[in-house]
């Protein structure tokens, strides 16, 4: 079926170039369209052959779908010159050397937490409750750090604090979920199990 219909929609576009150029008003200097030319007759077939479709229609003519900006960009503005310096924050150890350390800590103790409940056999509540509450607050630094990054302040200020609450909400709504879940059921170390053996 490509096979019979992309050489059509190839002959369509190249029809449409062609038919353009032979109803444009404008004088051309291309030796194709310029009849006081003294180029032989097979350099004019090529000459015409290359320009009567440019590159980018002879590519669409092969794919199916044409190209969509799903969302426009953004207001470009240049603040300041080239020769401004980038701004430096205050230095603040809560926001510098400790955030990162707490950071590895979370991230280098839910290894220990998420192997010992299955090595040692023993379903204990405490040692679920504290590997529930340490993946809630990685992903929550991690979904943080992605709102830091891609959603700056200068540019987007409003959406900024929208991402900001919803961060908030979603991790209070997904603890309050996680305590559910191990006060009322069976809890995320048995479920693991469970599903693991099914």
């Amino acid at each position: 079926m490509t096979s019979i219909v992309r050489p059509a929609m190839l002959q369509k576009t190249c029809f449409a170039a062609a038919s353009r150029r032979a109803f444009s008003t404008k004088l051309s200097s291309n030796p194709a369209t310029n009849p006081t030319s003294v180029l032989s007759r097979k350099v004019v077939r090529n000459t015409f052959a290359r320009d009567a479709v440019p590159g980018s229609m002879r590519v669409a003519a092969f794919h199916a779908s044409g190209r969509r900006s799903l969302l426009p960009a953004l207001p470009q503005v240049v603040q300041g010159t080239a020769n401004d310096p980038a701004p430096v924050p205050t230095p603040s150890p809560s926001h510098g050397s400790y955030h990162w350390t707490f950071e590895r800590l979370i991230s280098a103790g839910l290894v220990p937490l998420t192997i010992a409940p299955f090595a040692a056999g023993s379903l204990n509540p405490m040692m679920d409750a504290i590997l529930c509450g340490t993946i809630l607050i990685h992903s929550h630094i991690g979904f943080e750090s992605i709102v830091i990054d891609y959603i700056p302040t200068k540019r987007l200020p409003k959406t900024r604090v929208l991402f900001w609450w919803g961060l908030r909400a979603a991790t209070v709504l997904v603890g309050v979920g996680l305590y559910e879940f191990e006060t009322n059921d069976v809890g995320v170390t048995e479920a693991i199990k469970r599903i693991w053996k099914a």
